[in-house]
């Protein structure tokens, strides 16, 4: 396929049928009127009238969205045009939209590409895909089948080598892909299969999340498939993750804990023509006990009696409406009414809210920002703002929290100035006075407020300005060591205490002691790099996502940005932001060919970053993963332009110095983030070609990594000007 690289994958992801008719709405506007901007009107009636036309010739095609139609009959053009909500954000890399969301294009970048013949490709992959996409709905994979298979063939097959074994493809992909194409399991659910990690499982799993309240089988509540170890029998039953609760509590209360909860679910749910008991029977070891005491229901099919797929869809419909309404009831549990879904269309939407919130203040700032400040406090809660004075970083902060609910009123948005003579933690977190009475620092009170059990659902926000007045690994060297110790207990993240109760009064310790960085707040560091600031170490560069603020369009005035109406502000729950995965094995399984990509990408960059000490170990190489993970959950950037920002922010802060090799590192780089090959000795005696190209402004040539491109030639141009170079210089 000769299609240009940014139009060649964009259906890589399928989200159903939805992308693949909405470009094919695009370009049939597109040679009906010759215009390169199309109403949404205009393309909602052609999307519409696929669907709507399609099951009038008796083609077998995707179901509308659950609970807004019973069929593409009944479905209004208004509807449609909520509904292309989701699929024009999933293509924001090419797709732009315009006039208040009332029209919409594609990008300029990929107009001048798309020639006749471009155009008659583009129309030949999205209509290739789409025949493809409905061919397996029309004759989808027997669920009776699967389950046999799988039984019959699983333990003879642990005898056989387990790596691209045929059941691992049908348990993490062939399986998950098809249940995902029914009526009643929707995006908000994520679904993924498992026959082990590196080694068979003895008991192979398939299953079914609701990701407002869980995304990993380590915890919370979902519905799977087990297989009894040997093979008598499969149980599709409503489970919890025993992993975390048994860690954390130990088995005697993490089994008293399951139990309780049982029960609770057990007297909340309808539960009908499933089995309420014990009698659950898988393995003969330990872990079969757990999974008796945490099954709330289930439905046993044995070997030789499974029933057919008809029967078999009915009993997962009906297992799934029982999970929906726990689900439903246990994202508004006491919390006046704030949902807590974490999907791709609230994520998407959640998003554009905070831009209309910004921009309705007066303020712009460039594309894509939101999204990278959103995906690094999902990453990690501490994210570094750099830049020259003035370009807006503490009022970012500001205005993104209050976008979220969070302000000073309130107490969940903190501004603290660093002083140039604070030298320990006690200026934050606070300190022991004569008398022995505790005088909390700013920080500590904040840590308190948050994590009051009322507040537990709010997020927090602390902005440390001008952070590097002070040496950051002086008097922030204990909330670094914190931020590692991150795990998961009760459903939350917690950390080891920052304040050791026995170190404090008896009327003190109620308060402060055993306080820690509970998982609701998020630390923002904003900074100015000139010669009154101190440098950052990698201690403190490792742990922190580094979003420059130096490129400056200073032709922006608020008339020209205000929107019509009054944006209202969202008071989210803290699962927006919160971190899902703190390991990288909690994500793997799902996500195992993003990993091996992202890690084959800064396997070669590290073999580059070597010959100047600044290689990236495994905590560096988690974070760009998990980073890459939510880009692709949540569909907000091409898997290239994530990347780009994770080049810039985690790996380019590293390098700096005055050498030949510093200068040949860089050359390396820069080939990687052109996506071409340069003629790097000559290129050593004299790089003014690079940097003269890429200016301020976006050069003529489309390259991989834009952005890390820009940055190394202004690095470039600093080693060869000044001697010297580095990350903060530019």
């Amino acid at each position: 396929m000769s299609l240009p690289q940014e139009l060649s994958t964009i259906f890589r992801i399928k989200q159903r049928s939805y992308k693949m008719v909405l470009i094919l709405s695009l370009l049939e506007e597109y040679q009906t009127t010759h215009l390169q901007t199309f109403l949404l009107d205009s393309i909602a009636a052609r999307f519409l009238s696929y669907f709507q036309s399609s099951l009038e010739e008796g083609k077998k095609v995707d179901s509308p969205p659950s609970g807004v139609a019973s069929s593409w009959a009944e479905f209004s053009l208004s509807q449609t045009k909520s509904l292309l909500y989701t699929p024009i954000k999933a293509l924001s890399s090419i797709l732009e939209e315009s006039n208040g969301g009332q029209a919409i294009s594609f990008k300029p970048a990929v107009w001048d590409k798309l020639d006749e013949a471009t155009i008659n490709e583009l129309e030949q992959y999205a209509r290739t895909e789409l025949d493809n996409y409905n061919n397996n709905l029309a004759s989808p994979i027997s669920l009776k089948s699967s389950l046999a298979q799988i039984m019959n063939s699983y333990i003879g097959a642990k005898s056989q080598p387990f790596s691209n074994h045929p059941l691992g493809q049908l348990l993490r992909h062939t399986l998950p892909n098809n249940l995902k194409k029914l009526s009643f399991i929707d995006e908000n659910y994520k679904v993924q299969g498992s026959i082990g990690q590196g080694n068979w499982a003895n008991i192979p799993w398939l299953a079914i999340l609701d990701k407002r309240i869980t995304d990993t089988t380590q915890h919370g509540e979902y519905v799977v498939y087990l297989f009894a170890e040997d093979m008598s029998s499969v149980y599709l039953t409503l489970l919890q993750g025993v992993t975390a609760p048994l860690k954390d509590k130990g088995r005697r209360e993490g089994y008293q804990y399951l139990e309780q909860k049982v029960r609770e679910m057990r007297e909340l749910l309808p539960l009908e023509n499933m089995q309420k008991d014990e009698n659950i029977h898988l393995t003969a070891s330990g872990l079969g006990r757990d999974y008796q005491v945490s099954t709330v229901a289930y439905i046993r099919y044995d070997r030789n009696h499974i029933p057919d797929d008809e029967q078999l869809i009915a009993d997962l419909e009906n297992m799934m409406a029982n999970y929906k309404q726990y689900a439903d009831s246990a994202a508004f549990n006491e919390r006046d009414g704030v949902s807590t879904p974490v999907n791709t269309e609230s994520v998407s939407k959640q998003i554009e809210q905070i831009k209309a919130f910004i921009i309705q203040k007066g303020f712009h700032y460039p594309g894509s920002l939101i999204e990278n400040l959103y995906l690094s406090f999902k990453t990690k809660p501490f994210v570094i703002l750099a830049g020259v004075s003035g370009t807006g970083k503490t009022k970012l902060v500001k205005l993104f929290a209050e976008a979220l609910g969070a302000n000073t009123g309130n107490k969940q948005f903190s501004l603290i100035p660093v002083r140039p003579d604070w030298s320990d933690p006690s200026d934050l977190l606070g300190y022991k006075d004569l008398s022995g009475a505790y005088r909390p620092g700013q920080l500590a009170e904040v840590l308190v407020e948050a994590s009051k059990p009322e507040n537990q659902h709010k997020p927090y926000f602390i902005c440390l300005d001008e952070m590097n007045l002070a040496r950051v690994e002086h008097y922030f060297s204990d909330l670094l060591s914190i931020i590692e110790t991150q795990e998961w207990q009760d459903d939350r993240i917690v950390t080891s205490p920052l304040i050791q109760k026995e170190a404090l009064r008896p009327e003190d310790q109620s308060i402060y002691g055993g306080l820690s960085l509970p998982d609701n707040v998020y630390l923002i560091g904003t900074v100015n790099m000139d010669e009154t600031t101190h440098p950052f170490s990698k201690k403190v560069l490792d742990r922190a996502n580094t979003i420059e603020f130096n490129y400056i369009h200073l032709g922006q005035y608020p008339d020209m940005m205000n929107p019509r109406n009054a944006i209202e502000i969202s008071h989210i729950d803290n699962s927006f932001l919160r971190s899902d995965y703190l390991q990288l094995v909690d994500a793997y399984s799902e996500h195992r060919d993003l990993v091996h990509r992202t890690t084959e990408k800064l396997v070669k960059i590290n073999g580059i970053l070597e010959e100047i000490h600044s290689h990236v170990g495994f905590r560096i190489r988690d974070a760009v993963c998990f980073y890459m993970i939510y880009n692709e959950r949540f569909q907000l950037m091409s898997e290239d332009a994530a990347f780009d920002l994770q080049l810039l922010q985690k790996i380019l802060p590293r390098v700096q110095g005055s050498s030949a090799t510093v200068k040949r590192v860089l050359l390396q780089l820069m080939q990687g983030a052109l996506g071409k090959t340069l003629k790097v000795n000559e290129l050593m005696e004299d790089a003014s070609e690079l940097y003269t190209t890429w200016s301020a402004n976006e050069p003529t040539e489309t390259v991989k990594h834009p952005q890390t491109a820009r940055k190394i030639a202004f690095m470039l141009r600093r080693l060869e000007e000044d001697g010297f170079t580095s990350y903060w210089l530019s």
